[in-house]
């Protein structure tokens, strides 16, 4: 019995480690798989609150291409070009339509190329509590799911690049989400 509290007990803190975006409280648990969670952010239109974000990626990214690389330049443009797994979860807190969710992704991703029309497609009405989850994964592409509904993914880099510097390119859609996204670099990037 005493073995059995003792191997319990070790195995408490790494089943339930979340990580809570501050102004919205919302969770994101620090491990998905072989990836570690970055940073989280809020996205806000004026002062209204619309998702909480995760960014997370892969284990041997943060060990490898992006060792030390925190606070960097050369951190964003990896995270934006990059070839390996890479996540943004997005956890909605109020309803969004497909005008307003759509119209923002097209505003982002003007000069993206005809698939990033095929991307916004994927959008519909989200209600909150939904969640979208945007990856990329080597060797199959931009894998969307909206709502708990997976789409085809687009095998297009240009487009992944694009999709990823809403949040973490050179004109991000907030500042604050950009430098959020990755805090935890610095512990994770070692």
């Amino acid at each position: 019995l005493a073995w059995a509290v003792v191997v319990l007990s070790m195995a408490v803190p790494s089943l339930a480690q979340e990580i809570a975006e501050p102004r919205s409280g919302t969770k994101f648990a620090a491990k998905d798989g072989d990836a570690s969670l970055l940073g989280v952010g809020l996205r806000k239109k004026s002062i209204v609150k619309v998702y909480a974000v995760g960014l997370y990626v892969a284990d041997s990214a943060l060990s490898g291409t992006l060792k030390g690389k925190a606070g960097t330049p050369e951190l964003y443009q990896e995270l934006l070009k990059g070839d390996f797994k890479k996540k943004i979860v997005m956890k909605f807190v109020r309803d969004v339509s497909t005008d307003q969710i759509r119209g923002g992704f097209r505003d982002s991703l003007k000069g993206a190329g005809e698939k990033s029309e095929v991307w916004i497609g994927y959008f519909s009405d989200i209600r909150s509590g939904q969640e979208c989850v945007i990856a990329w994964t080597p060797g199959v592409g931009l894998e969307t799911q909206v709502g708990g509904l997976k789409n085809p993914p687009l095998n297009d880099k240009v487009l992944a690049s694009a999709v990823f510097g809403i949040w973490l390119g050179d004109k991000p859609i907030q500042e604050d989400i950009k430098r959020d996204l990755v805090a935890r670099g610095g512990e994770l990037t070692k």
